[in-house]
């Protein structure tokens, strides 16, 4: 199986060009052992790109631990670079189909392994239903997590995210968020029937955040594309900061616009080629 390591924001990825071979068979098990960092490949994600009759290509996400995931906004920045660096498609601008998300990318700047990508994530889902999730709400909705409860927004781009931010706890570093332990209580809550995932966001001021994210079947990841497009809209939505904000994450910066104009939510950050391999199947 050939593949193309690659990232966005540190966020990395097995990428799979599937235009000329098909997909492998089975793969559950080998995406758990390609993204084993120990003894794989190792990565947060595993993505097959494919022809497709309703866009210009097709990106299937699966998570490290096999179960797929609908949307992932810095792998979609890779899948775009994988594009136009193997000669699949020459123009700067197209579509490609996540699931039933179609998302509009633009390639901003071109020079050799990197590439600045913008995508447009399309407009978020408030709707408890879309996440989905039972909670009556999703903005500002508290959730009980054992003997205590935290203020929480929730938010699809596609795939569910579960915001908390840090001016609610004693710390409001987020640094000092304890992401290991509340984040899988929260993305494995019983409100959550399809799990989720959960961001930690401690707000700078109005047009910058730091965010860390507790990744569904990943666990803490240095970036996460979707989730700071969802930090973005809920410190819009509760007055925190404005439409237009730099996502500082550990692995990187993602500046995100929630437009105005149509609600679209507007992504834009780098997608790294690190290197080439193959996998014996």
């Amino acid at each position: 199986m050939r593949f193309t390591k690659m990232h966005g924001a540190a966020n990395d990825y097995v990428v799979v060009d599937c235009f000329e071979r098909a997909a492998p068979d089975d793969l559950e098990p080998l995406i758990r052992a390609v993204c084993d960092r120990r003894r794989g490949v190792g990565a947060d994600g595993f993505v097959l790109v494919l022809p497709d009759d309703r866009s210009d290509a097709e990106m299937r996400m699966y998570n490290p631990d096999g179960s797929f995931s609908a949307m992932c906004g810095n792998a979609v920045r890779c899948v775009a670079k994988l594009l136009r660096d193997t000669g699949r498609l020459s123009h700067a601008e197209f579509t490609i189909r996540s699931a039933e998300r179609l998302v509009p990318v633009r390639m901003i700047d071109e020079s050799g392994t990197v590439s600045r990508v913008e995508a447009n994530l399309g407009v978020p889902e408030l709707e408890p239903a879309c996440l989905p999730t039972t909670l009556a709400k999703t903005r500002e909705a508290r959730l009980a997590l054992g003997d205590a409860e935290v203020t929480v927004t929730c938010i699809s781009m596609g795939n569910p995210h579960c915001v908390l931010f840090t001016d609610q706890f004693a710390s409001h570093d987020v640094d000092r968020s304890d992401v290991a332990g509340v984040g899988p209580l929260v993305e494995n809550h019983a409100v959550f029937p399809k799990r989720t995932n959960v961001e930690f966001v401690e707000v700078i001021d109005r047009d910058r955040v730091r965010q860390r994210t507790w990744e569904r079947g990943a666990g803490e990841t240095l970036a996460c594309g979707s989730g700071a497009c969802a930090t973005s809209v809920a410190a819009a939505m509760t007055g925190r900061t404005g439409r237009r904000v730099s996502v500082e994450l550990r692995g990187g910066v993602l500046d995100i616009e929630w437009r105005d104009a149509d609600d679209n939510v507007l992504m834009t950050g780098d997608a790294v080629t690190v290197f080439d391999g193959d996998w014996p199947l």
